[in-house]
């Protein structure tokens, strides 16, 4: 056989070993991937929120309870508002987005100055949290695609769009809560992403 056909022979060889490897390797990730359920879905909504309440304890706890009051600057929220308004919103969403009877926090929680204290913050705060998760549990994931007309701005979004809403939210809030811990000089909560 001339040297020509069998370096021919060896490409088609090699190609075709090539293709089926990889025809194997794909057939073989499809078999082994399982569809995501309505299941695993909540329960990692659910896990999403077990999360984030354990990391906002966290810098509950980080933060000195004589500091709550603290502001970064006079026209922003105090840390304890910070908070209390996480709090009102994660209530507020999942209230929205589940239909599932809310805790009675007062219209005017942030401003509350009974309300500011760490103790008081706490109870708030886990109480929202609490219930978040408990909505997130009970929420029936088959009406997470309904729409929710929101009570300002005439938003409307998904059950789902709003429960997303909530946990991007009160990460917004905790994240900025962030500097008011480092400008007391401590070192903020280590980040819980998973």
């Amino acid at each position: 056989m001339p040297v020509q056909k069998k370096l021919f022979m060896k490409k088609i060889i090699t190609k075709t070993l090539l293709l089926l490897s990889l025809f194997i390797s794909i057939t073989s990730s499809q078999l082994n991937a399982q569809a995501l359920t309505t299941a695993d879905i909540k329960a990692q909504m659910v896990k999403e929120w077990e999360r984030s309440k354990a990391y906002t304890i966290d810098y509950l706890n980080t933060m000195p309870a004589n500091k709550y009051s603290f502001k970064a600057v006079d026209s922003i929220r105090s840390f304890a508002q910070q908070m209390l308004h996480l709090a009102g919103a994660n209530v507020f969403f999942m209230s929205l987005a589940t239909d599932l009877k809310a805790p009675s926090f007062p219209q005017d929680l942030e401003q509350r100055v009974s309300a500011q204290t760490k103790d008081s913050v706490m109870y708030f705060v886990t109480t929202s949290y609490d219930y978040a998760i408990s909505a997130a549990k009970s929420s029936d994931v088959s009406k997470w695609g309904e729409k929710k007309k929101l009570p300002f701005g005439g938003y409307e979004e998904t059950r789902y769009a709003l429960i997303n809403k909530a946990i991007e939210h009160q990460a917004h809030h905790r994240g900025q809560t962030t500097i008011y811990i480092r400008l007391q000089g401590i070192k903020p909560p280590q980040e819980r992403l998973f």
